[in-house]
């Protein structure tokens, strides 16, 4: 698989999330949440940060402006820097999300060098492109050159017997129970040395 090839996969990932817009934020609320997301009580996060309970209340229900002094201790006592309390999350945080793949029932993506079951394509704005591979290729004279992407990739073997080349790397020979963690970046490409096409497991991130 070239690496176009590749590349169509990771953006039918990215492709099927909808366009994101940054609502203004809501400091109150994102003091809120890095406060939860440490599992502190108000009483515990004011006493870390050196303020009054009161004030603290105040503030993530946005009944009053912290001054810069009372930022810079909240900061201090979330143990982030100030301008990451004014930054909201990388992603939306989506709780309670799952997907069930039927074997066999993913969607299927061809290549001359590999077939492509996309797993879990029901969810949306996904931060793993999961998809299960049988290896066609049987030299790399196959590939049109390396495949490379951003993120990482892992690799899980699940029947057959494959070899890994990877641009900086030593070939391997992996057999099923087998598996890898790269850089996708890293020029890669994968061919079957079974008598039958191995299957892998591969999961690549998409952030």
């Amino acid at each position: 698989m070239g690496m176009s090839q590749n590349a169509s996969l990771i953006e039918i990932a990215r492709a099927s999330g909808d366009p994101e817009t940054a609502p203004p934020l809501d400091l109150g609320a994102r003091v809120r949440e890095l406060r939860k997301a440490r599992g502190w009580t108000l009483e515990q996060a004011a006493r870390q940060a050196g303020l009054a309970r009161s004030t603290l209340s105040k503030i993530e229900n946005s009944q009053m402006s912290p001054t810069y002094e009372a930022l810079k201790k909240l900061a201090t006592g979330l143990e982030i820097s100030v301008p990451q309390l004014f930054t909201p999350p990388a992603a939306e945080k989506i709780n309670g999300r799952m997907a069930v793949t039927k074997s066999g029932e993913g969607a299927a993506k061809a290549t001359t060098t590999y077939e492509h079951e996309l797993l879990g394509e029901t969810l949306r704005k996904k931060q793993m492109l999961p998809y299960r591979a049988r290896i066609r290729a049987r030299t790399m004279e196959e590939f049109d050159g390396w495949v490379r992407h951003d993120g990482e990739e892992f690799l899980y073997v699940l029947t057959g017997v494959i070899m890994l080349y990877t641009e900086f790397y030593e070939p391997v020979e992996m057999r099923r129970g087998d598996s890898a963690y790269y850089d996708a970046t890293m020029g890669h490409n994968v061919v079957s040395t079974s008598a039958e096409d191995a299957t892998i497991l591969w999961v690549t991130s998409l952030v």
